[in-house]
């Protein structure tokens, strides 16, 4: 611990030459599940407001693709010495200065900006670590800015309760039932998209977002799509081997489908922040519900926030979260 401690407010370059590229933003949007053509058509782009086709609010996960590593940078940067099949991601947030679009080259630096360790229960101790990344164009210009919590076990954790501290308490979103889906993996119910605040008011469900009987195979769309390779995900014997009852989707998979529903319901280029805390990971076979709920709103500058959450067809809550988006008044 006093090793992680020392490092605590160093930083590095870990991203360089990030090049957001058409067909990969494609791939991604497809690997959360999102038909929204914006991401596709060009036409649909400029008719929102684009000169580029922008990226989902998630996309950035993509810069762990090796190719996007600054020399020598491995994981998030940092030699914090966890082992790999004991590590949770616990936390995920971003604060936007503007959308991600087709033909940006970003540089990333990180900051390691905290350290603790809680008691986790059955878990054990629990160790974390909590890593910042401004991303900058090649103008020098703040794009976005993400931040990380990972945490280490000391055994292997499938359920909410055995997380401990890394579960907060559940936002107040009304979740239901999947019904039957088609198309394009997912459905949308609910909620239709807002251009302006007086359509919005506190209390206001948005969008669901309702994605059945999750496969490994899109647990591999993704890893392919982003670059999260950890076997855990798609490896049964690896992660059976780690403890785990089977393996089990990326935590960042849940959260860009539950981005959607915020996208879905206010419009990508509105918002400017958006987090989520992850509660108990998916499984083969489960469904994703994710829903939303407005909780805040300041007609005075047409802010607006939201809370969200994603659960399973059984009602477990696979995470939480929140975004901050700005609604013409």
């Amino acid at each position: 611990m006093a090793d992680l401690e020392a490092m605590v407010g160093d930083s590095r370059v870990t991203v360089e030459e990030f090049r957001i590229e058409r067909g990969k933003v494609e791939e991604f949007a497809r690997a959360i599940t999102d038909p929204n053509p914006v991401f596709r058509d060009g036409a649909v782009a400029r008719e929102r407001g684009y000169d580029r086709l922008p990226a989902p609010l998630t996309y950035a996960r993509v810069s762990a693709f090796p190719r996007y590593r600054a020399d020598g940078v491995e994981g998030h940067g940092f030699d914090l010495g966890f082992e790999p099949e004991y590590v949770l991601h616990g936390e995920q947030a971003y604060e936007y200065e503007r959308p991600l679009q087709v033909g940006d080259v970003l540089t990333g630096t990180t900051t390691l900006t905290e350290v603790y360790q809680r008691d986790g229960g059955r878990a054990g101790t629990m160790t974390f670590a909590v890593l910042e990344t401004a991303y900058r164009d090649d103008a020098a210009e703040l794009v976005l800015t993400e931040q990380a919590t990972v945490i280490e076990t000391k055994d292997a954790v499938q359920d909410t309760a055995e997380r401990g501290e890394t579960a907060a308490d559940s936002n107040d979103v009304d979740s239901e039932t999947a019904s039957p889906t088609t198309g394009f993996e997912s459905a949308v119910e609910d909620g239709p998209a807002v251009t302006a605040l007086d359509e919005l008011a506190v209390g206001d469900a948005g969008p669901r977002i309702v994605v059945e009987d999750v496969t490994r195979q899109q647990f591999v769309k993704y890893a392919g799509a982003s670059g999260d390779f950890n076997p855990i995900h798609y490896d049964e014997s690896y992660a059976r081997a780690a403890g785990n009852e089977s393996v089990f989707g990326q935590g960042m998979f849940t959260a860009g489908i539950a981005s959607r529903v915020v996208t879905d319901w206010v419009g990508l280029e509105s918002v400017s922040a958006f987090g989520v805390r992850f509660q108990s990971p998916v499984v083969p076979g489960e469904t994703i519900i994710a829903s939303s709920k407005l909780v805040d709103s300041h007609p005075d500058d047409g802010v607006v926030e939201v809370a969200l959450e994603a659960t399973n067809q059984y009602g477990r809550t696979l995470l939480t979260g929140t975004a901050t988006a700005s609604v013409d008044s």
